[in-house]
């Protein structure tokens, strides 16, 4: 699975972006958030990606930060939602704000968002209500953010569930002091997947 590209911007376009890795261009696709803080063409940029797999489709979303890709991955996890909503919503309201929206239940900001009706989006905040600890990292989960979503990852790959993976890192970061290695956070994740 491809996590994090690194690379050339060969085109930018605002559905997405050509990123020149290795002499390989790979097509990514992008919302408008990350499109307008890219720098010109030619110039090297590091997307965090979510690679999405389903029978027919392989495609690569882009984001700038943890959080972009994170939020992605929540909405896809909501039914009805596939990936151009999930980045039309992440296009119309920033991620950081979503989880305010989300705990306000407010249903008109996410329906001014293009594509969003009324039982989407009632739907969204219903499923994102018990998330929303997630969307809104605190300031040092926001720095440790990509240990533990690698954390999260390595123990979903082993075939942990997703919920007991989530609460044996969170746990794990809980009892590990300062800024704890990422071999460290799985090592101690895994001790208490485990359980």
């Amino acid at each position: 699975m491809i996590a994090l590209l690194e690379g050339r911007l060969a085109e930018k376009r605002p559905e997405g972006v050509i990123l020149d890795v290795g002499g390989v261009g790979y097509e990514v696709r992008v919302p408008v958030s990350t499109f307008l803080s890219l720098p010109e063409e030619g110039k090297t940029v590091r997307l965090r990606i979510y690679t999405y797999v389903r029978e027919d489709t392989l495609a690569l979303y882009g984001f700038l930060t943890d959080r972009e890709r994170l939020v992605f991955g929540l909405l896809l996890g909501i039914s009805g939602v596939g990936p151009r909503l999930a980045l039309a919503v992440l296009s119309g309201l920033p991620a950081e704000r979503l989880g305010d929206v989300v705990r306000r239940g407010d249903v008109s900001a996410l329906r001014s968002i293009p594509g969003v009706g009324a039982k989407t989006a009632e739907r969204m905040l219903i499923e994102l209500r018990d998330k929303v600890d997630r969307i809104e990292l605190e300031p040092h989960q926001d720095l440790l953010g990509g240990a533990r979503d690698q954390a999260l990852s390595a123990l979903l790959n082993l075939g942990y569930p997703r919920a007991h993976a989530d609460d044996a890192v969170r746990a794990a970061l809980e009892r590990l002091p300062g800024d704890p290695t990422l071999e460290t956070l799985i090592r101690e994740a895994l001790r208490d997947a485990a359980r």
